[in-house]
């Protein structure tokens, strides 16, 4: 014990007592004792309340009261200082009596000494101590919110916490045995024989999934065994290795979309050319028809894919979602059928969004056919809007989910719904259940895509035979709605004498741009990169009018920095962007291209003449993000 002055309160009516008693602690050797007398029960109870003191000293007989009244009351006002009962000679009956009510010791006057005075009070202090410490440490496995349980060495359950019961209750148990891990005696010797901890051992119960940890407890012969329940965290990493997959899909499809588009704008350019020569010739006319048709098809496949991973052109602006969903409802109906019931449920005051309305629209499109092909024999389909407020702790509840406001779209079908097994892949590209040939598998990939592009998260609760409910969340603004800004859709294909320096890497796409612009009259210059672009430009900049670049090319500069260094000479060019996919690949560029033209690939010759004409007739107005006559 470790105290320079030990504090002892002595409760006694002789004060010939108390003198003694000081004495016999001033002869006390390597430890100071601060004795103090209180003479009565009454005067005793009011030291007491201070609680100045290290141990008390209670006379048994105090008048007419006695110490182990006292003992008592001191204990009912909340005292927990060690208590020794003092008596004029030996008597059992009140020995027992003290040590069950509290006592830590019990002295008799005639066979005091110091040696025994101060063993007695040292010991009194340290069990005392000992028992707090005994109390907090059977407090922890009580009170501890999570399963705590000991199992003795024939492996039978010896102790278990109301938490363990709560669980089994929890569960619709009626004993602990049933939420157990299954040999639990096995376990038991094993970490008793071996001396090793076993942990993480998991057991299912009702879909909610638990993890056991036995620690040997080799002095006693015993094994503590401690129970989390790890449901939520197994669904967080499960969400996160979902999202580490798409991602890496997704960055796959970007790279593949973009080699195949610009091979699809080549053969989509050549047979449209080529179409226009035959001179209605059905021989030559037909087959260059279905090449055009089946480059189109693809190109919408591909587009699908970039929507899928984020690499899409999105053409931002403030929308309202029931606005969207009201220009669609004749076409949803119409690909629904007549047997399927369309409802329609829009929340009112929905704040704006910020998005592109085309992916929106797919979006919503992909949910319905998903839904309508879930009910081949009717059913019905529930289409409702809603905002929803989300606090720090949604992130349990999806890997995705974060704190502010939400507007949320939800497609409910009662179609056939899906079983664990498809809900976890659902979003995958080219996962379908359909039968070969009739679906590519992108459709919630899709939707999975374009979700994550508008900077939100999708959910899907689905069970076999009751239908299926995905939610989309997106981001609410504060801004005001704005009209949208696009291309004019009234232009013809029409030609002009400009002169328009073409980059692009890929060779064969390179030429026939060329040839394309130079069939509409336009004087063409061409480069195959950035820096190759830079020296026609050195020789020719007073005669160009207007830059047609890829966003994505070789020798380290791309076609955004390419245009921002032509523009610093010549604020008065104008500029296309033409990419295979998004410049959001670029980082910066998305922002930069929001409301100006961009000519995603594969794309028509009619198409690639429309833009260019409009571009140089200034019939696009928009707000520039910084000073420059790009379109």
């Amino acid at each position: 014990m470790s105290r320079n002055v030990i504090r002892v309160l002595l409760v006694d009516d002789d004060e010939d007592d108390f003198i003694l008693t000081r004495d016999f602690f001033s002869e006390v050797k390597g430890q100071k004792y601060d004795l103090q007398w209180a003479s009565s029960y009454d005067g005793a109870l009011e030291v007491i309340a201070q609680s100045e003191h290290d141990v008390y000293l209670f006379d048994y007989r105090l008048g007419s009261r006695t110490g182990l009244e006292l003992l008592k009351q001191a204990q009912a006002d909340g005292s927990s200082v060690p208590v020794i009962l003092l008596t004029g000679q030996s008597e059992h009956e009140i020995d027992v009596e003290a040590m069950h009510a509290g006592a830590e010791d019990f002295l008799v006057k005639t066979e005091l000494n110091p040696k025994a005075l101060e063993r007695a009070v040292r010991y009194a202090i340290e069990r005392k101590r000992s028992e707090k410490e005994i109390q907090k440490l059977a407090a922890f496995p009580r009170w501890n919110p999570n399963p705590v349980l000991e199992f003795s060495r024939d492996g039978q359950l010896s102790y278990s916490n109301d938490a363990a019961q709560a669980l089994a209750d929890s569960l619709k148990k009626s004993s602990l045995q049933e939420i157990l891990p299954p040999k639990v005696e096995r376990i038991v010797a094993d970490c008793l024989a071996t001396g090793s901890v076993k942990s993480n051992l998991q057991t299912s119960l009702s879909d909610r999934t638990f993890a056991w940890s036995f620690i040997p407890i080799l002095a006693s012969k015993v094994v503590h065994c401690y129970a989390t329940e790890i449901t939520d965290r197994l669904n967080l990493e499960a969400q996160l290795r979902h999202s580490v997959k798409m991602e890496a899909v997704g960055q796959l499809a970007a790279g593949v979309a973009h080699d195949f588009n610009n091979i699809l704008t080549v053969i989509q350019g050549h047979a449209d050319l080529l179409l226009h020569k035959v001179n209605s010739d059905p021989q030559s006319e037909n087959p260059l028809k279905q090449i055009c048709l089946a480059s189109e098809r693809a190109g919408n496949l591909i587009r699908q894919l970039l929507m899928f991973s984020r690499k899409q052109v999105m053409q931002h602006r403030f929308l309202d979602l029931n606005e969207v969903i009201s220009n669609l409802l004749q076409m949803l109906q119409r690909l629904l059928g007549e047997h399927i019931a369309l409802e329609i449920h829009p929340a009112a005051r929905l704040p704006a969004i910020y998005g592109d309305t085309g992916m929106i629209e797919q979006a919503l499109m992909n949910l319905a056919v998903n839904a309508r092909d879930a009910m081949p024999k009717g059913g019905r389909l529930i289409v409702r809007t809603s905002l929803k407020k989300f606090e720090n702790s949604a992130k349990s509840l999806n890997a995705q989910a974060r704190e502010g406001e939400f507007v949320c779209l939800s497609v409910i079908d009662s179609g056939c719904g899906m079983d664990d097994k498809t809900l976890n892949r659902v979003f995958e590209p080219f996962f379908t259940t359909k039968e070969v040939g009739k679906g590519t598998g992108l459709g919630l990939a899709t939707v999975y895509g374009i979700v994550q592009q508008h900077q939100g998260w999708v959910e899907v609760e689905s069970q076999v035979g009751q239908g299926t409910t995905f939610t989309i969340f997106l981001p609410a603004t504060a801004s005001k709605l704005s009209p949208k800004l696009a291309l004019s859709s009234q232009h013809s294909a029409q030609g002009g004498a400009e002169t328009i320096l073409v980059v692009e890497d890929e060779p064969a796409l390179r030429l026939l741009v060329v040839e394309i612009l130079k069939l509409y009259g336009y004087r063409v210059f061409d480069a195959a990169s950035g820096l190759l672009a830079l020296d026609v430009w050195k020789e020719h900049k007073e005669k160009i009018d207007l830059l047609l670049t890829d966003m994505v090319m070789p020798d380290g500069i791309s076609g955004r920095e390419l245009a921002e260094r032509l523009l610093k000479e010549q604020p008065t060019l104008k500029v296309i962007y033409t990419s295979g996919y998004s410049p959001g690949m670029a980082g910066k560029d998305t922002a930069l291209l929001t409301g100006f033209n961009f000519l995603p690939k594969p794309y028509p010759p009619s198409r690639l003449a429309e833009v260019v004409r409009a571009c140089l007739n200034n019939e696009t107005p928009h707000k520039k993000p910084f000073s420059s006559r790009e379109c």
